[in-house]
């Protein structure tokens, strides 16, 4: 069986060596709900012992109050981006209420399916703050709040100028480029090699193939009963990538696409300069003038255009995504189609972070044609597949109009990866890329060993979604209770704790302008 052609016959390029691969970066943002014993979302406020969620670098809160967002600075190993991601577990759970647990997986578990329980993060007063909170609102009004307090983990990557360099350095049709502009076209070669290549990544760690009831309520679906407290489909990977998770009509249509960053940058400012007359119908300000969107076009700001994976650069204040991406080029990439690993008492295991990094040397390596419309058909197709019964027994996928068993595409991908694996070990050390590969290998042969097949054999074990949620939540904690920092790490984090509120003041006091007015700007 041939694979896609742009992949079929990869090799490590001659001139490149371990050597090529100092200089890599990866950072890791990880979401997860404050959830109580009796199942409902927590409604206390973000603990005030972790800071300001509006300033502080690594513990924030994302759609909800109750929805924890933490963030890793950028990391030479994956081994210690999960080391750091922990400590801030470990913090977490030191300034959580007793009762409260951090859900561990992404699809959350509701008891309400009313709006009012989820509530939307509070910024403060300040003018950026409130802008984020209406941010919020705006989803909620468009799409529900539900949708909204689902979690996620979004892997960070960039590589080393030297890499992009001595690559450029071979190719004689790149010598009228600057570095950034080569690093830019390699970049987004990555990003649509990767979007061919999804399936692959909502196999292998999808962990989301049921929901609550509540989760459904008021929605079409085509999921059944697990049991009592339950809905599931018996093969699915990853509904939270579906139509019952991270998607919108409204979007399925924009074209934006990842051939070159004018291109990119110019379709996401159309969408964010486009009203949409669904949106126009719901209102920008409610019957008391108050704001409830940002505007009413297709998108409010960059961020709420939803993709498996972004071009990111670094915003300096007052910069949108676009203008940091327009002036300064590509800095890194995001993965964003990674669900939480339930199982794993931060939400990821090494294996997954290392089978990753392979994944993305292994897009940015191989030829990557133009990603036109007619292919991005194909890919939704295969993604919904993959999303809904990727654990079928022959399940095909589509690939230039011909019907290909998903299993063998995996495998063929898989198989190619080795000399990346070995690549990358060597520039380590050990072997724990390797022992990734072969582990991904034996899921996409034995699909009984994938996560989400875990996640459904043991709800029917324990009862149902909660009780496998609960028991693994209350682990994790006792797990993360036992570990302590040592007195300059649990010192670094009071300081900055600290600094972030009298940051948040700051801002309070100098941004003085009226918010209204603030608001028009984005109108």
């Amino acid at each position: 069986m041939t694979i896609m052609s742009n992949f079929a016959d990869f090799e490590i390029p001659s001139w490149m060596s371990s050597q090529h691969l100092t200089g890599m970066l990866r950072g890791i943002e990880k979401e997860g709900l404050r959830v109580k014993p009796d199942g409902y979302l927590s409604r206390a406020p973000h603990p005030k012992k972790l800071g300001s969620k509006l300033t502080h670098p690594f513990i924030t809160t994302d759609y909800s109050e109750n929805l924890l967002e933490l963030v890793t600075d950028p990391r030479t190993t994956p081994k210690d981006t999960l080391v750091i991601l922990r400590q801030l577990h470990v913090l977490v759970y030191q300034a959580l209420p007793e009762e409260e647990l951090m859900w561990p997986l992404s699809m959350p578990y509701m008891r309400s399916a009313e709006d009012e329980d989820i509530p939307l993060a509070d910024f403060g007063s300040s003018n950026t703050g409130r802008l984020k909170t209406l941010y919020r609102s705006g989803l909620g009004v468009r799409y529900g709040r539900r949708m909204q307090a689902i979690a996620g983990l979004h892997y960070n990557l960039s590589f080393g100028d030297e890499l992009f360099k001595s690559w450029q350095a071979q190719l004689p049709e790149a010598q009228g480029q600057t570095l950034t502009e080569f690093r830019n076209d390699k970049y987004l070669g990555l990003i649509r090699n990767f979007k061919r290549m999804t399936g692959l990544v909502l196999y292998l760690l999808g962990a989301s193939p049921n929901v609550s009831p509540c989760f459904l309520a008021g929605r079409e679906h085509d999921l059944i009963l697990q049991n009592d407290s339950t809905y599931y489909k018996p093969t699915a990977t990853s509904l939270r990538m579906g139509r019952l998770g991270y998607t919108n009509s409204v979007q399925e249509n924009l074209d934006i696409r990842y051939n070159n960053l004018p291109e990119y940058i110019a379709g996401l400012r159309r969408a964010i300069q486009t009203p949409h007359e669904g949106f126009k119908s719901l209102g920008v300000d409610d019957a008391d003038g108050n704001p409830i969107q940002i505007n009413n076009h297709i998108l409010q700001i960059e961020n709420e255009y939803y993709s498996p994976i972004r071009p990111k650069q670094i915003a300096e204040r007052g910069e949108t995504p676009t203008e940091a991406l327009e002036r300064r080029g590509i800095a890194y990439v995001e993965f964003r189609a990674i669900d939480l690993d339930p199982y794993s008492d931060i939400g990821i295991r090494l294996s997954s972070a290392c089978f990753l990094e392979i994944l993305a040397l292994y897009c940015l390596l191989n030829s990557s044609p133009d990603l036109l419309p007619e292919e991005d058909e194909e890919l939704a197709i295969n993604i919904e597949r993959v999303v809904n019964e990727g654990r079928r027994d022959n399940l095909h996928i589509v690939d230039k109009g011909k019907e290909i068993p998903l299993e063998s595409w995996m495998v063929s991908h898989l198989s190619n990866m080795l000399p990346l694996a070995a690549l990358l070990d060597a520039h380590y050390g050990g072997n724990d890329y390797r022992a990734a590969l072969a582990l991904m290998h034996g899921k996409a042969i034995q699909s009984e060993s994938t996560i989400s097949a875990q996640v459904n054999a043991d709800s029917e074990r324990l009862g149902g979604m909660w009780q496998l949620g609960y028991t693994l939540a209350q682990q994790h904690r006792d797990t993360l209770l036992q570990q302590t920092l040592s007195p300059n790490t649990q010192a670094k984090y009071e300081v900055l704790a600290e600094k972030s509120i009298l940051q948040q003041t700051e801002l309070e006091e100098t941004e003085t302008e009226e918010f209204i007015d603030f608001v028009q700007q984005y109108r």
